[in-house]
Formats: C-alpha cells, structure tokens, sequence
C-alpha cells in the first residue's frame, strides 16, 4: 500500500454527516457540534454560512489521485476557486458551504484523504523535512517513523481530547530542516558514534509566549520512538492546565515544572508506557552516515533544483505565491506526474510544492509544462509566506495576504513570514523577517500595525527571532526595505542574515526604524488603513476563532481517558502482570466515578469507597451504580499474590459493563454526548455470578 494514502474512514465520515442534520434540526447545539466538526477538520470562517476545510498531509505527500480529488473538490464546493498550502504541509479549502462538507469529505476519501484531527485539540498535522528519502545529509529516511506515529495515533482515545492542539515534527538529519524547536515534539535522526537513534525536542512553540524547544532525549533508540511520544502526550494530557486554555499548550507544562522537573516527570510516565506497550511494533528505517558536508535546504523546498543522493535524479521546486493553488494547476500537476511517470508532489513548510525523483532529461520538458500552468522555479525575493489573516479567518487582525504579496525578500533572498494577528500561524519567530498584525491606540483612533521580529531560524543551528519594533501597517514596505538596505550594506563577507541581526543587536533596529514607528498627530490620517482596505481600520470582534477548540464537556474527557487506560490495562494483564493491570482497572473505576459525581453535581474523591458513598448520595435513583463501585473498590484491593489471571478476566467483564451502564446514563442525562471510541468495543459474556449480578442490578 502507498505512504499513507488509506487514512480515510467512512463510518466517521456518516457520523459526522448524521450529527450536521441534528444540527440543522436543532437537535444539536452549537459548542457540541463545533467540537464535532473541529475534530473532523471543519473550521469556522469570518464569513457566516462557509467554512474552511483542512486536508491533512502526513509528511506533505500527495499523489495525482489526491491531486485530483482534491481539484474536483475546489470545482464542485470552494467558491474561492483554490486550495491554500499551509505552514504545516496541510491543503486548506476556504468558502465550503457548511452543508457541502460531508460530500467534500467523501469526495477526498476517494483519494485515501481525510480531515480526521486536522482541527481541535488533537494531534495536528505532522510535518517532515520535505526532502526525506532524497537528501544526501539524512541518516533515514524519516517518513517510515513519520507514518508509523500517523498510523499509531490517529483516532486514539489518548489524543481526542487533549487540553489543547499538539503539532509535531521529523527530520532526517542533525540539521533539522523541520524546525523541532518551534514544535510540541520534534523527533531528529542523529549518529552517535556508530549507532544511530533520535534526539527528542518537547515544548516549543510560537504565538502566544514562543519558546524554544528543549531536549529531553539526546539519544533514542528506534524502538522506544513510539512510546515516547506516547509518554509525551499522556503528560500533555493529564497535566495541562484544561481550565485556561490560552496556557494548555505543552510549552506552559514545561514552564511550570522547570526544565529538570519536566524530565523527570517525562521519564516517569516513559517507565509505566514501556511497560504497557512492551510488545508494542515499532516502524524500523534503513540507515545511512550521511553526508555532512552536502549542501543544507533549509526549512522549505530548496530555492533551486536539488541533486539528489540518487544518482542522476533531482528535486524540482515549484514556487506557490502565498500558498495559493487553482484547481486547473492541480489537475496540471497530476497530469505531469502521470506523463513522467512520477510518484508523487510534496508540499513544504514554506507554502511551496516540489517535485522528487526527475531525471535529468526530463527537467526542461517538466519546466514547461509548469510554466504553461503559470508556475515555475523560485526567484529571488518570492520566499514570502503569509496566512489568510482577515481574509477568512475569525481572529485575523489585518490582511497578511494582501500585505504579503507586496513584500519581497530582495536579491539576498530573505525569508518573510506575514501572520495576521499574534498566533502566528506564518512562523513570523522562525522567518529572516517575520511580522504578525495588531491594533494600536494613536491620538484615540485604532491604527493597523505589524509587530516586527528579526533574525529567526527554527532549524538546529538557529534560534527564535527577537522582536522589534512595532510598525503601522502602512509603513511597513518601507520598514523592511531599510532592513533589507542595512544587511546589504553593514554584513561582513559571507555573514547571514542570522548572525548579522545576532552582531548588530536589539536595540540597532529600534534606532534603525525609529522614524517609521513615529507617527505625529498630522500624520494620522496615513496610517489609519490596513492594506486593500477603503475604510479606516477597526478589529472585528467575531467571538474569537476556534483554535483552542470548543467547549468540552468534562464527563466526555474523563470517557476518553479511561479508554486509554483499559487499553493499558488489557496489554499488561496479556503481558501477565496482574498488578499493574489492576492499578489501571482501579484508574478506570476512578475517573469514571469521579465524572459522574461531577456531572450529577456531586464531588469528587481519590478514594473509591469515599467515591460510591458519595454517588448514593447524589443519585440516589441508580443506587446500584455506587453499589458495584463500592464492590470494585474491594475487589481491587485483593494482595498481588492472590491475583489470578482468570478473576481478572471476570472482573474486568464485570468493570466493562458497569462502564457502559455508566455511559448510558451519562448520554440519557445529555443526548448530545459523543463518546464514539471511548466505550469498551466488546463485552464479555462470561457467564458469572458477578456478570449476572452487575447486569440485573445495573
């Protein structure tokens, strides 16, 4: 089977498509059925009655099937007319009727495309180094561990309700072309001395608060790759703050345990998962050196075609003006990789695309046939990425795109990253010059400006860039064309752009630009306007976006979270350590008892005989609920040495009915209640005095 081209699912797809029509009909409420179509990938726009919709693209591949599903998707549903090529490798489709979006979502299953978690707080999208399996520097080719996480992951209980997102990222060599250190979780390929392994990057991030990853694995071996991610997310998820969602992201974790603290509760959590999943497969790479002294990419598709370490093969990158791609250049690009036999096209991080595995001899006929398609090679100054900002979305400040189709980087070629508000969606931190918009106060009127940072790179020899100064958004061409003017004339020989911002420092561009961010009350009238904008600048307030997910309900969490652990229960009583599989049965009983104390307005209690007196008090038409709680509570306290498998299995059964009596009460008190993959699939039918008992009383 092709890299990940099955990861479609067409039950979901008819669920999501059945709670849209009890939306509709009012049988569904609004925060439910956000958070519905958030975890299938629909997204709310600024425009009422459309939404976007995010294709997720492991490792940003696609073949000519995708290419057209998604092109007969843009024809039949995208009022734009185009697809938008995202930061994090994904295909996004503005203007899509909310009605239209199960057909849409059917359509790109054809193609063996899904929208599954590519919104909400759930895994996101992950990215790689765009050159994986062609570059001669990579030690593996990342895309094997790449899907194998992809596979593991998607659509497990663990990672449905998060505190918030979670973005991750791989590279194939020590230089990090994916930018690990603006990532959740960055996974790189290194040699250490004759073996070879991963270094683990956790708690980056840009935004709101950026912040640089930090190591908590210089050296992992192949096989524990999977359980430390896993670890990663279970801290994620038990410890994140679910209350504050501005602070849920990881990199908050990190700050509020310290560096040291964080490793060592990590490493904590990585003992209990190695235990559970012992057993667990792992995807396995072939491994190289690699060459260290071959030329490095950078984070993006190279700016020029790029000789691959297959002899007599190259990269053809194609330049993608702000990421914006029509469905005849789609169609086009499918029909290329048919006529030159080749497997596929790859999106970058830098919203381009780029073509692996030509010939030599084919490059100028594929150049044709791109140009025909009103593509082509990048050019110096075209490396310019921007959001849509106001143009759709619900927390744009100001018109990135509209803005960043103005800017270049010049002839030096410097990376411009444009986000229209503060999330940074663009990467402003990680770019040579990045800028995200703002409102400003000015002589009592609300200006347009664009807070400026320099001297970014999120590969490992870089660093986040530092802020400057803040610009009115009308004087910001200028601003950085006297940046660009001050690096041409101040540089040393062969210094970058990166090290000349380290040399001159901070404070030289607050001096440098003094004049552009001074703004005099007779000059207000020329600076009260964003770009492609008549009327003078104001903030919408659009109840905000939808990118720290919507309103979760804790009972639905608390399901989630015990499927994980009957998961983890299950492998360690196969592994036949009753003990700790116990633990996880007792975990079970807890955070399902604790969730349904809360729903019914009662409290919560670590204990679970504390537990069930408190449930008979607060609903008291179940009483058998707290009745088999309170039984549960002592049968798990049994000695480890008299546990046996065969108890086990009966009072597991027992624990798994009583679980999904519990659900039906929990989704009779709330019909809205979505708990899809969070229930026990099977329920034994051992016929025990125990199972009888539990299921007449119940």
């Amino acid at each position: 089977m092709d890299y990940l081209t099955d990861l479609a699912n067409d039950e979901e797809i008819n669920s999501y498509d059945q709670s849209l029509q009890d939306f509709f009909a009012q049988k569904m409420d609004v925060d439910r059925f956000t958070a519905t179509r958030l975890q299938m990938g629909i997204y709310g726009q600024r425009q009422d009655g459309v939404n976007m919709v995010r294709i997720k693209v492991p490792g940003g591949r696609l073949n000519a099937l995708q290419l057209n599903a998604i092109a007969d998707v843009i024809e039949k549903y995208v009022q734009s007319g185009e697809a938008h090529v995202t930061t994090r490798q994904d295909i996004q489709l503005h203007y899509v009727p909310l009605a239209g979006t199960p057909a849409v979502m059917r359509h790109l299953a054809k193609g063996g495309l899904t929208t599954r978690e590519a919104c909400g707080n759930t895994i996101r999208n992950v990215t790689a180094c765009p050159l994986t399996g062609v570059c001669s520097r990579e030690h593996t080719d990342i895309s094997q561990h790449l899907g194998g996480v992809v596979r593991h992951f998607l659509r497990k209980p663990l990672n449905q309700l998060m505190p918030r997102k979670f973005k991750m990222s791989f590279s194939g060599c020590e230089a990090d072309c994916a930018q690990a250190m603006i990532h959740d979780l960055g996974v790189v390929a290194v040699q250490q001395g004759d073996r070879f392994g991963f270094k683990v990057l956790v708690g980056g991030g840009l935004g709101h608060k950026p912040h640089e990853a930090i190591v908590i694995e210089s050296f992992a071996e192949e096989k524990d790759l999977l359980l430390i991610v896993e670890a990663v997310l279970t801290m994620h998820n038990k410890y994140s703050d679910r209350n504050k969602r501005a602070k849920a992201r990881i990199k908050f974790l990190v700050d509020k345990f310290g560096v040291d603290g964080f490793i060592e509760k990590y490493h904590e959590e990585l003992g209990r998962v190695k235990a559970v999943l012992a057993d667990q497969d792992y995807p396995k790479g072939n491994w190289a050196l690699g060459n260290r002294a071959a030329e490095v990419p950078g984070p993006g598709a190279p700016r020029k075609l790029f000789a691959q370490k297959q002899t007599g093969l190259f990269v053809v990158p194609i330049s993608v003006p702000l990421g914006q791609v029509t469905a005849k250049q789609m169609r086009g690009i499918a029909k290329l990789l048919k006529q030159y036999d080749l497997k596929e096209i790859r999106t970058t991080q830098d919203q381009n695309l780029m073509l692996v595995d030509v010939p030599e001899t084919k490059i100028a006929g594929i150049q044709t046939a791109l140009n025909g398609l009103g593509l082509g090679l990048p050019k110096a100054g075209d490396n310019v990425v921007a959001c849509p900002g106001t143009s759709t979305c619900r927390l744009g400040i100001t018109s990135s795109p509209t803005l960043g189709a103005k800017l270049t980087g010049g002839k030096d070629d410097l990376r411009i990253r444009v986000s229209g508000c503060h999330n940074g969606c663009a990467q402003p931190e990680s770019g040579d010059i990045g800028i995200y918009g703002e409102g400003k106060r000015m002589f009592g009127k609300l200006v347009p400006h664009y807070q400026m940072y320099f001297g970014g790179d999120g590969m490992a020899s870089g660093g986040l860039a530092f802020k400057g100064p803040s610009v009115p958004s009308a004087r910001v061409e200028v601003a950085v064309t006297r940046v660009q003017s001050a690096y041409a004339t101040d540089r040393q020989t062969g210094e970058s752009f990166f090290n000349w911002t380290r040399r001159v420092g901070q404070s030289y561009f607050t001096e440098l630009l003094a004049d552009v961010v001074e703004v005099k009350q007779e000059d207000l009238h020329s600076v009260l306007r964003d770009h492609g904008q008549g009327d003078d600048f104001r903030v919408l307030q659009l109840g905000g976006g939808e990118c720290a997910g919507a309103k979760q309900l804790q009972i639905g969490t608390t399901f989630f979270d015990a499927a994980n652990e009957r998961n983890y229960r299950n492998a360690l009583k196969f592994q036949r350590k009753l003990e700790d599989s116990l633990k996880c049965a007792e975990e079970i009983a807890r955070l399902i008892s604790q969730g349904l104390a809360q729903l019914v307005g009662g409290k919560k209690y670590e204990n679970l005989l504390e537990q069930a007196e408190e449930l008979k008090r607060v609903l008291p038409t179940k009483p058998n609920i707290a009745l088999e709680l309170a039984k549960f509570a002592q049968l798990f306290s049994t000695p480890a040495e008299e546990l046996t498998d065969g108890a086990l299995t009966e009072w597991y059964a027992a624990l798994d009915e009583w679980t999904s009596e519990v659900a039906d009460f929990c989704i009779g008190f709330d019909r809205q209640l979505d708990l899809a993959g969070a229930l026990p699939k099977t329920v034994s039918t051992i016929p025990t005095k125990r199972a009888q008992q539990s299921t007449t009383t119940l």
